[in-house]
């Protein structure tokens, strides 16, 4: 299916998402969090919701938005993702979230869209946004505008503020992807290997919702609460198995954050991030 420039401007119809505490426990777990992260995982402490929960009732909102824009989905991988939150995610609850196809650009050689969503509660509240970066491997050349400038965010010259190690499962990607990203780049070794890449390869939003955690973990004192923004994009891919090593420097009043694998040193997968927090 050609990619459809037209798309752009396109608005979802409103999707509804319904959870509760087994969801968000399953999507820590999936993301790494760790027994002594008890608040996330056990229904007696509410449990409290990652920030990057945020992705989770866009995933099906994504969906719609794919058909719509189209491309050779063999050749579609997550250039970059950004949230924020408006207040914290309630335990259990029914979400409501449309999205829009913010832009579809062209970068010659490749094709790239950017989708943006708006999460509200029953109660109508804004939750969280989100924008998502999808590049289109197989999809550029169709004589369509290039995409804005991107601000650099580049970490200081000096030494990080902390550094989270964490080593993945050779499972995680198929953990991670019962949240529903069912993408089957990340479960099917055969498609693994006709993209390119040899085998499954780990969901980009896994590494960011590790990234996420080591920032929380970190700066936030284990409190999801203080995080109200987190950007970043995704240059590298990772395999499950890798160990995630996160860096995050305390700067200007954000926490500067990139991502790299332990088994490839210097090869940053996950870069020009920042957090908010309060």
């Amino acid at each position: 299916m050609a990619l459809n420039p037209e798309a752009e401007g396109h608005t979802t119809k409103e999707l509804i998402h319904e959870y509760d505490w087994r969801d968000v426990a399953l999507y820590a777990l999936s993301v790494g969090a760790k027994r002594s992260e008890l608040d996330y995982l056990y229904e007696k402490r509410g449990p409290m919701v990652l920030p990057t929960y945020a992705v989770v009732p866009a995933f099906f909102v994504n969906e719609l938005v794919f058909d719509i824009v189209g491309g050779d989905l063999l050749g579609v991988v997550h250039g970059g993702q950004g949230i924020r939150l408006h207040k914290p995610f309630a335990p259990k609850g029914k979400l409501k979230t449309i999205g829009k196809v913010a832009g579809i650009y062209d970068l010659k050689r490749m094709a790239t869209s950017v989708i943006t969503t708006e999460t509200r509660d029953e109660d109508g509240d804004l939750v969280c946004e989100t924008e998502w970066n999808i590049i289109y491997r197989l999809d550029g050349g169709f004589g369509g505008k290039p995409p804005p400038r991107t601000p650099k965010v580049r970490p200081p010259e000096r030494d990080p503020d902390f550094v989270v190690e964490e080593k993945t499962s050779e499972e995680q990607a198929l953990l991670y992807r019962l949240s529903g990203d069912l993408n089957p780049l990340h479960a099917d070794p055969a498609i693994g290997e006709k993209a390119g890449f040899g085998h499954p390869i780990l969901h980009g939003l896994c590494t960011y919702g590790y990234a996420c955690r080591a920032v929380i973990n970190s700066v936030c004192e284990g409190d999801a609460s203080r995080m109200k923004a987190f950007n970043g994009q995704f240059r590298k891919p990772v395999w499950p198995g890798d160990t995630i090593i996160t860096e995050g420097w305390n700067e200007n009043g954000k926490v500067i954050v990139r991502s790299s694998c332990k088994e490839r040193p210097g090869e940053y997968g996950f870069t020009n991030a920042w957090a908010e927090v309060d």
